[in-house]
């Protein structure tokens, strides 16, 4: 059963920006956005493996995500829980499974030489809104 309420769940099913806090090495927050993907059990986020956001998650899978209802600014979901898997998205399936949803186009454009990808699936533990 899902944590989140059924009249917010939507909201990650949205062209809607995520910002996705974690914690540092010395206990401060980092906080970034991030395109998501909601499955109806994780919500995933495609990063990269030179990021800090991967080493503070590597380090403490605790997570806290926030995302606005872009058609209604003033409604928003925040999600905490943590971390369940890291998969390895060596082809780039989901990060242009992204790129389609959040750009309408079908390859991620900012890819760099060398860089890793992988897909960062959450796994909802509590949840506040307005």
């Amino acid at each position: 059963m899902s944590v989140l309420p059924e009249d917010r769940e939507g909201i990650l099913t949205k062209r809607a920006f995520a910002h996705v806090a974690t914690i540092g090495p010395n206990g401060e927050p980092q906080s970034s956005p991030v395109w998501i993907d909601w499955d109806g059990e994780f919500l995933k986020f495609s990063q990269t493996t030179g990021r800090q956001k991967y080493r503070n998650l590597k380090r403490d899978n605790r997570i806290a995500i926030s995302v606005h209802d872009p058609d209604e600014p003033h409604r928003y979901l925040e999600v905490r829980g943590r971390v369940d898997r890291i998969e390895d998205d060596a082809d780039n399936a989901f990060i242009n499974k992204m790129t389609k949803k959040y750009l309408n186009e079908d390859v991620y454009p900012w890819a760099q030489p060398g860089e890793h990808r992988v897909v960062v699936h959450v796994r909802p533990e509590h949840t506040s809104k307005q």
